[in-house]
């Protein structure tokens, strides 16, 4: 597995009573095909409840628990995690967790007045339970804006989001060490497929021509899909939706695909289409003909049915259309 050693739990982690609490009724996973793990599990009625805000997060974390604990998520297909805002019930589901596990840099923007006091390995040893996973991988591997801001994507690069899911391994082995080896047999297995996976994906987009490996999305998510699969990326907006596109902005990519004669641009499932069209119309003003390659899932996957309702399935779809449409 990918192991960073300068990444560890802390001993005052390790001796941490999580103080697990024994609840009246189990929840069931009712959503078939979400996530890496079997839905539909029925975890025993004293298991330890997971919450995380994603479908990224919480399909992995399904195949490390397998049924040692009940695993949900706040946000699942479609759902914007830089633009939603939690509901009464949302909180009171924070609340209840044994634990919360959440992206952290920021991803979950809107959430920061319930999440920003809480996780990182610098919190305080009462809020343990609230974790940010990717504030554990070392920065210095991360992406950056030119305004200082991290990218919080991680997920968009297989390889990176396997040392994602081997913190989360870690995460449970201290949490219910009584079920380790379990948790390391999945996280073994799990991390084999993706290697695979990763390789899947290489090779799809190896048959892109140099010439036309550039990528154009509605907003700045595909930076570590750029980076590991060799990809020039250019988002309209930021690195958050909440961020609005400049003319500048447009009217500078409109030059750019004219200029390289770029075939396609792509929609994203969570992003209105609007600044997508204004670059086909501006490139259509200065001859060039420029079309949808598809649609793309960058924040949440898509629903049952879409091909792309697993995280794993997501970065498979993007793949799949990027190459077809850029071909």
């Amino acid at each position: 597995m990918h192991r960073d050693k300068n990444i560890v739990a802390s001993d005052h982690y390790r001796r941490q009573n999580w103080g697990m609490r024994t609840l009246t009724c189990s929840l069931l996973l009712l959503i078939p095909g979400f996530g890496c793990g079997s839905p539909g599990t029925l975890a025993p009625k004293n298991a330890v409840q997971i919450l995380c805000t994603t479908e990224m997060l919480a399909g992995p974390m399904r195949t490390l628990c397998g049924p040692h604990a009940d695993v949900t998520s706040l946000m699942g297909a479609g759902v914007d995690p830089h633009l939603y805002k939690p509901s009464p019930r949302d909180v009171q589901r924070i609340l209840d967790a044994d634990l919360v596990l959440f992206h952290g840099h920021h991803l979950e923007g809107r959430m920061g007045e319930i999440l920003g006091g809480h996780g990182g390995e610098h919190r305080e040893a009462s809020n343990r339970r609230f974790i940010a996973i990717c504030e554990r991988i070392d920065d210095q591997r991360l992406i950056r804006s030119s305004a200082g801001t991290i990218d919080p994507h991680l997920w968009m690069d297989i390889s990176l989001w396997q040392d994602v899911i081997e913190q989360m391994e870690l995460v449970l082995s201290e949490l219910d060490p009584d079920h380790r080896e379990y948790f390391r047999s999945a996280a073994a297995t799990l991390d084999e497929e993706l290697a695979l996976l990763d390789e899947q994906v290489m090779q799809m987009l190896a048959m892109i021509p140099e010439e036309r490996r550039i990528l154009v999305t509605a907003h700045d998510a595909f930076g570590y899909f750029g980076r590991r699969y060799r990809l020039e990326v250019m988002g309209i907006q930021g690195i958050s939706t909440e961020s609005e596109a400049s003319i500048d902005r447009v009217n500078t990519l409109v030059a750019t695909l004219s200029e390289r004669n770029v075939p396609a641009v792509f929609v994203e499932s969570t992003v209105p289409e609007r600044n997508i069209r204004a670059l086909i119309e501006g490139c259509s003003s200065l001859g060039h003909s420029l079309e949808i390659g598809g649609v793309l899932f960058s924040d949440a996957p898509g629903p049952v049915g879409s091909g792309a309702a697993r995280w794993r399935d997501m970065v498979l779809h993007d793949a799949r259309v990027i190459s077809e449409a850029l071909r």
